[in-house]
This record gives structure tokens, C-alpha cells and sequence, in this order.
């Protein structure tokens, strides 16, 4: 499989698509498809870019 989040950098904010409530997240890392998404609800979550498509958010 391949990372659907390659273009993911810290800083960046985003939402889980499966998880609506965590809230929006903000990248810590993204490191061997690892992306490490800290979420007001959740806390700090390690997800497998290559199993979940984070969705960028830009404009809130």
C-alpha cells in the first residue's frame, strides 16, 4: 500500500474522516508513513498513512 499522506508536514491541520469528534488535529510528525496528529479530543494519535486518509483542513 502507499502513504495517502506523503504530503503531510508538521504544522499542518487536519481532520480524521472516520473520527469527527477529535476534532482538528495538528501534524507532529510524518515520519515512514507514520503520522503523528496531535487532536483536542484525543490527544496525541499515531496513525498508519497507509491504512487512513487524513483530510487536509484549510480554511477554519
Amino acid at each position: 500500500m502507499t502513504n495517502l499522506n506523503s504530503f503531510l508536514e508538521p504544522g499542518m491541520r487536519v481532520r480524521h474522516p472516520t473520527q469527527p469528534d477529535w476534532g482538528i488535529g495538528q501534524v507532529q510528525s510524518n515520519i515512514g508513513g507514520k503520522i503523528t496528529v496531535n487532536f483536542p479530543e484525543s490527544g496525541k494519535v499515531v496513525i498508519d498513512g497507509s491504512r487512513i486518509e487524513l483530510v487536509p483542513v484549510f480554511d477554519e
